[in-house]
């Protein structure tokens, strides 16, 4: 190092391949969980349409769905945290590039497991965090709240809750 040169500081939240290493939270499970639903019958999760149009069965499942199927609340509870970290955890800690507290990680995969990862991709919401906009990031999240070109009142709802988890405020009451 030469004088008057800054000492190189490593970036604690990445990784030495340049990639975030969080996983969700307790917390931010519990958000998902709470806005998925995971209709039952007899004690067991069946599958609906969900208002997207789109068969789903657990707390958000949409892969190899049948109309028939049935899960225990374990085997729906397990799917979807095998979900999360083998996908949306990855989407969330490979496109961000600012640090971010547990709270704002949680938000995020929230937002990515319902939304999609192409739609991160691509959105202003995205662009605006990796310039450390902290800050603009819930109003952006609250944009994302139409299926099919209709604003959803659950919709509103979800992204209100994601908005104030991602600012560290209390969303249970959303």
């Amino acid at each position: 190092m030469s004088i008057g040169e800054e000492p190189r500081q490593e970036k604690y939240w990445k990784t030495e391949h340049g990639a975030n290493k969080m996983h969700i939270s307790e917390e931010g499970l519990s958000l998902i969980k709470k806005f998925e639903g995971c209709p039952t019958a007899g004690g067991l999760a069946i599958p609906y349409t969900c208002p997207a149009g789109v068969l789903t069965i657990g707390y958000g499942h949409t892969k190899t769905v049948k109309e028939h199927d049935k899960w225990t609340m374990d085997h729906a509870s397990y799917i979807l945290r095998e979900e999360i970290e083998n996908e949306y955890e990855v989407f969330i800690n490979d496109l961000v590039d600012v640090p971010l507290e547990q709270h704002q990680f949680d938000a995020l995969v929230a937002w990515v497991f319902n939304l999609g990862s192409g739609n991160l991709q691509e959105s202003t919401m995205l662009k605006v965090l990796n310039a450390g906009d902290y800050h603009s990031v819930p109003n952006q999240m609250k944009r994302w709240n139409k299926a099919n070109g209709k604003v959803l009142d659950g919709l509103v709802r979800r992204r209100e809750a994601e908005a104030k988890m991602f600012a560290g405020e209390d969303w249970f009451t959303v």
